[in-house]
């Protein structure tokens, strides 16, 4: 067989016979790397063996609900869209160390407790290392739940085959390797070509796969991008690896939203489902400080209450910094010169920094509001109303603009136990409240809402350090 040497993208896998500063299909630059390329020695008919079926018409394709497969980990179901569709596959990313191997090991065990047949295939891991993880996890295993240790994908497709299970996990691609190609576990070449396999193996026998992926230091998977493309639904896992909570998120879903997360708790016991995060986001926010404020965002149909925080000092330096974390820079940055055109605040020498807790990636324009009145809080030392949450998008001549699914927001912010809301004047239209002691405060301006806010007039002229 005639080997030659190639250069592939690792970012999108585009090859070249020489090596390229900048990619030309993806624009990335020193991501080619050099791969020993050579034809894949099986033929395309061994490969369309694995389909059952030829071409039908659309019209005589009988459609049909199929029952979702039920981890019974709520938060990971809901971001599923509901549980695992049969012959789906499902690539799950995220920093090393941050729960990947955990939540996959645990819903092995929880679908082998309803009697489905699941195949872990450990490619990091021998066969005696996994079981002391599941022991440490507090899992057992049962009859349905294999293991092996295998990098190889002709024998994984073997084992398959053999066994018939329902889900399969891999753990991770970058380890498994096909033998007909001649570059290394790992290349740009492999991972697509043993995501592609899998792929096509799933679509055809029914079998519903995960794949673990590792990510690269910007925190995007590894591989080419095409790998994103193959499958059926990408999952990320948010949060620090030593941090407490995870957020597991997904970016790409073909029978599912794209806009549910999951939270969990890293426990000795592996992760355990956070039943209110919104409870837990507020647990330890400080009483009667400046700089502190509630807001509820929506991420799909959950309605989230979190704590945004601020600290605006005066700048040591020629240059004001402006520092966001779990907010959008850009977003911060309009936010800012809004208040500075339109309520007069003098922030040009001030450094601002603002802070999401929990870990929360705030992407909701109803938060705009809630970081103007924060950050103003923080400039001027003013506490904010207590046991209020404030909603509302900024425009950029100061106008408060409406918001959606504002009863839903209002309904989890009383069930914490505030008692005033801050909402837009258009939201509050047709608004209906079934006894609610929630006071409702509309506003419409920039101006109005900050004196509400913050219990004072702020002049138009300037607003010099108290």
């Amino acid at each position: 067989m005639k080997t030659k040497t190639i250069f592939s993208c690792a970012s999108c896998g585009y090859q070249s016979p020489k090596w390229l500063g900048k990619c030309p299909d993806c624009n990335s630059w020193n991501s080619f790397s050099e791969e020993d390329y050579a034809a894949p020695a099986s033929s395309g008919k061994e490969r369309a063996s694995l389909y059952k079926d030829g071409p039908v018409l659309l019209k005589d394709v009988v459609a049909r609900d199929e029952d979702r497969l039920k981890t019974n980990i709520r938060e990971l179901d809901r971001v599923l869209g509901g549980g695992i569709v049969k012959g789906s596959v499902i690539l799950i990313g995220g920093d090393p160390g941050v729960g990947k191997s955990t939540i996959s090991l645990q819903v092995s065990n929880h679908l082998t407790k309803q009697g489905i047949g699941v195949l872990y295939v450990s490619g990091e891991e021998s066969v005696v290392q996994t079981k002391l993880r599941a022991k440490r996890l507090g899992e057992s295993g049962s009859d349905n739940l294999y293991i092996v240790n295998q990098t190889d994908l002709s024998l994984i497709v073997e084992y398959i085959k053999k066994l018939k299970p329902q889900v399969v996990i891999i753990d991770s691609i970058q380890v498994i390797f096909d033998s007909a190609l001649s570059s290394s576990a790992g290349s740009v070449s492999q991972v697509r070509e043993c995501a592609g396999l899998l792929t096509q193996l799933a679509k055809t026998t029914g079998t519903s796969i995960f794949i673990i992926g590792h990510v690269t230091k910007e925190g995007t998977l590894a591989g080419p991008r095409v790998l994103e493309h193959i499958v059926d639904t990408v999952l990320y896992f948010e949060g620090d690896r030593f941090a407490i909570y995870r957020i597991l998120r997904a970016v790409k879903n073909r029978f599912g939203s794209t806009n549910e997360i999951g939270v969990f708790e890293m426990g000795p016991e592996g992760l355990q489902e956070v039943k209110n995060p919104s409870e837990i986001f507020l647990s330890e926010r400080p009483n009667n400080v400046s700089g502190s404020i509630v807001t509820s965002i929506l991420e799909g149909s959950r309605p989230l209450l979190v704590e945004i925080q601020s600290l605006v000092s005066r700048s040591s330096f020629g240059y004001a910094r402006r520092r966001a974390q779990g907010f959008d820079f850009n977003r911060l940055s309009l936010l800012v010169a809004v208040l500075e055109k339109r309520m007069g605040l003098a922030l040009e020498a001030e450094d601002i920094f603002v802070n999401v807790t929990g870990g929360i990636k705030v992407e909701d324009p109803a938060a705009d509001l809630a970081v103007c009145a924060v950050i103003a809080s923080s400039f001027r030392e003013q506490v904010v109303m207590p046991q209020a949450v404030v909603l509302g998008e900024v425009g950029l001549s100061g106008e408060i603009r409406s918001i959606s699914q504002v009863l839903t927001r209002i309904n989890e912010a009383e069930k914490l136990g505030f008692k005033h809301c801050i909402l837009p004047g258009n939201s509050c239209k047709n608004l209906k409240l079934n006894k609610s002691d929630m006071e409702i405060i509309p506003v419409s301006t920039l101006k109005e809402a900050l004196d509400i806010i913050l219990g004072l007039s702020i002049k138009q002229q300037g607003a010099p350090r108290l």
